[in-house]
């Protein structure tokens, strides 16, 4: 586990950021005491488009009035 001052830490951020990407962890100690944990987060997959054709369906009645529903039509 590296531990860093804040003061260092901004000057190496990039640095820092690669080793937690990496697995090192990172822990940033302010002034006061204070530690805070640098964590990677997984990457969230880019939606791919087209990806959900097929899956979902009309239904042959999707224009027709809603019961009840009158009173909220113009």
């Amino acid at each position: 586990m590296i531990q860093i001052q804040v003061k260092q830490a901004r000057a190496e951020l990039d640095q820092l950021l690669d080793k937690v990407a990496h697995g090192q962890e990172v822990v940033i100690i302010s002034s006061d005491g204070s530690a805070f944990k640098l964590l990677a987060l997984p990457r969230i997959p880019q939606p791919i488009f087209g990806s959900a054709q097929g899956l979902v369906s009309v239904g042959p009645d999707f224009d027709e009035p809603i019961e009840d529903f009158e009173e909220y039509t113009p």
